[in-house]
């Protein structure tokens, strides 16, 4: 594929950065730097007019938002926090799959009220036990979530549960399913308009790796 205009593209280290180089690949597009080595926050690829920026996961939707990125690829359960506004969603990747999910102690209920959450996914957990008719108080983590109900500070918490291991080793299952989670590419909506024809190959040329990889 050729690339008539400028294309930034954000991206997050980690799993997601991994698992979207081999769809890219398939567009084109390869990284002269490896973000897990080099000290680099824009790194070039094998197409001049083709930069990457690397930015926190959560961070991702807000630069495409703002149009510091064209492109991105952010997990859905960073979009429900944000929202979406200002962004085009216009393909799932299939991958960094995972659930977001209701957890607790073995046994525990979701009935009371209120209850208290524990979970750094505010808006989707208010969300879903708002659509229950229930109030929650929210307590906002970063990390380390399955504490959270071990020494009382919360009755649940709302987290990502890929194999259900972590929840295991530490006492607490799985109780509720909120949503499937995956990774999707996301556009910025001025971008779609003025770099249409580049965009449009770009995500076809995704659409087709996908659907390879199936």
């Amino acid at each position: 594929m050729q690339f008539d205009t400028p294309l930034t593209i954000a991206l997050s280290k980690g799993r997601i950065y991994k698992q979207t180089m081999p769809l890219l690949k398939h567009a084109g597009i390869e990284p002269l730097d490896d973000p897990e080595t080099s000290r680099k926050l824009i790194l070039d690829t094998n197409h001049e007019q083709v930069k990457l920026v690397i930015i926190r996961a959560t961070d991702v939707p807000t630069y495409v938002q703002w149009g510091a990125a064209d492109v991105g690829v952010a997990g859905k359960d960073v979009l429900l926090e944000h929202g979406g506004e200002g962004l085009y969603e216009p393909l799932d990747l299939e991958i960094a799959r995972c659930r977001l999910m209701v957890a607790g102690r073995y046994g525990a209920s979701l009935e009371g009220d209120p209850l208290r959450i524990a979970t750094k996914y505010v808006h989707s957990a208010r969300d879903y036990f708002a659509a229950r008719g229930q109030q929650v108080d929210i307590i906002k983590l970063y990390g380390s979530m399955e504490l959270a109900p071990l020494v009382g500070l919360s009755d649940l918490i709302v987290d990502l549960v890929e194999s259900g291991n972590t929840l295991k080793a530490n006492g607490l299952e799985p109780l509720e399913h909120i949503a499937d989670i995956s990774s999707r590419l996301v556009i910025n909506k001025a971008a779609w308009k003025m770099k249409h024809n580049t965009i449009m190959q770009l995500t076809d040329l995704l659409k087709q790796a996908v659907e390879q990889n199936r």
